[in-house]
């Protein structure tokens, strides 16, 4: 469902900061007029000069009561976040004086702001591309470095620039084509066929490497799913806690423990990841641990990687390995126990297992490492984040494209008239437009900026 944003030039007013106690609270004031409301609030208000910061007291414009000594900022439009008239209150924390001065605002004329409405006004007077402002919202929401630094990266247009580089592509091999339209009479026309067929390779192979990073960038944006999974007393409970740094998961050493799926947020190597611990994987007669083994499947199915725990010390049963076949995730097989087992004889890191140990904590690094160079192997543990694609629409607008330039190719391979077969090529111009937010429908900005909190 689409937000409806009022207007975007009225004034609007917003906390930027958690409510709840702390130190101090942000309010912004945006908008056209904005410096006289909030004029009419904070004593002896003055607009210039801009981006210094003010010391004075908040008065109610109704009953003329000081709420707050606060320090504010102005900003001249366009030299603002919104590229509006701007201030910033900083008052003091807490749940009261925050909310008394932005009642104060509010009487004097300002309007509460929206979910990313001072975003959205960013954007609307080209501060920033529809990238960049998912990018913010990304940053605010990141919990992992991975998150950060792609977020930080699509801030500052990296995504925004690969995308235009292909626009650009895309328009020069339209202008290719213009000539064989604007010049028939020609043999083959002024530019070779070759030509054409080089420039839509080159295009071509960059949105569907663009592409690729898909999968990985949205699992970046979600955390990739991690389901741990073995035998009933195989030390997965035990894994979670240890892997979360946290007693999480119940651990006893009764067989059949976990009943239910269990799941954490956890970061390892800078990467994200969605725990799950699941029930022990065996038949049983007891119907609420087979309800557990069945959602522990279906957990398995949706899996992005799975942490198979097999004890140290003992070879695997032939229904382990079965199971292991069965799996469509890339799978780690971690030796649990390893400080009551030695691991030497029952496999090693170089076999592709690792040997780790909840108690000691042996082993536990090199796991979180493996882990994500498998769940995130084009992005790599460690590698600088370049342009990727980390949200669905991105990946269905680029995926669009692909397919236009594609039907470009087919219509040339069929001959179909020049005139009829460019008409791809500005299809495919028009689905990157989407990607960056040239023309965007009012339903997908409304998507796009209701998941942003309110002050930004």
């Amino acid at each position: 469902m689409a937000y409806f944003f009022p207007m975007l030039t009225d004034v609007i007013a917003a906390l930027a900061t958690p409510p709840g106690r702390s130190a101090v609270a942000l309010l912004r004031v945006s908008g056209r007029g904005s410096h006289a409301v909030v004029a009419t609030v904070l004593h002896a208000f003055r607009g210039e000069p801009a981006r210094a910061a003010r010391l004075t007291k908040a008065i109610h414009p109704g009953t003329s009561e000081v709420l707050d000594e606060v320090l504010y900022t102005t900003f001249l439009a366009p030299s603002s976040y919104t590229g509006e008239d701007m201030v910033e209150i900083s008052t003091h924390g807490g749940l009261l004086a925050p909310a008394e001065v932005l009642g104060a605002l509010l009487v004097a004329g300002a309007r509460q702001a929206e979910p990313g409405e001072f975003t959205r006004r960013a954007m609307e007077h080209g501060k920033l591309d529809l990238l960049q402002a998912e990018a913010v919202a990304d940053l605010t929401a990141a919990t992992a470095p991975a998150q950060r630094r792609a977020a930080i990266n699509q801030l500052d247009q990296g995504l925004s620039r690969t995308i235009g580089d292909l626009r650009t592509q895309v328009l020069d091999l339209e202008a290719l084509c213009g000539y064989a339209i604007d010049f028939p009479e020609e043999d083959d026309g002024p530019v070779p066929p070759a030509q054409i067929d080089q420039a839509l390779d080159r295009v071509e192979e960059t949105l569907t490497r663009l592409l690729k990073t898909a999968g990985e960038g949205e699992r970046l944006q979600e955390g990739a799913v991690c389901v741990i999974a073995g035998r009933p007393n195989a030390g997965k409970s035990s894994l979670f806690n240890s892997l979360l740094g946290r007693e999480r998961a119940i651990v006893t050493e009764t067989p059949g423990t976990t009943r239910d799926a269990i799941e954490a947020s956890v970061t390892c190597a800078d990467f994200p990841f969605r725990l799950i611990d699941t029930a022990g994987l065996r038949e049983s007669t007891d119907v609420v641990e087979r309800l557990g083994v069945e959602v522990s499947h279906r957990y398995l199915a949706a899996a992005d990687v799975v942490l198979m725990c097999v004890e140290s010390g003992r070879g695997m049963r032939q229904e382990e390995k079965m199971f292991l076949d069965q799996l469509a995730a890339p799978t780690i097989l971690v030796r649990t126990k390893s400080d009551v087992k030695d691991v030497e004889g029952s496999g090693s890191e170089s076999d592709g297992e690792v040997a780790v140990s909840a108690l000691t904590g042996r082993g536990l690094a090199s796991l979180r490492q493996r882990l994500a160079s498998v769940a995130f192997s084009q992005l790599g543990s460690s590698a600088e984040i370049d342009s990727i694609v980390t949200r669905e629409r991105h990946r269905i607008a680029l995926g669009a494209a692909l397919c236009e330039l594609r039907d470009f190719r087919t219509a040339r391979e069929k001959s179909v008239d020049v005139v009829v077969a460019t008409t791809h090529l500005r299809a495919a111009v028009s689905a990157l437009d989407d990607v960056i937010g040239v023309v965007t429908p009012e339903e997908v900005l409304g998507r796009v900026f209701t998941t942003f909190c309110v002050g930004k």
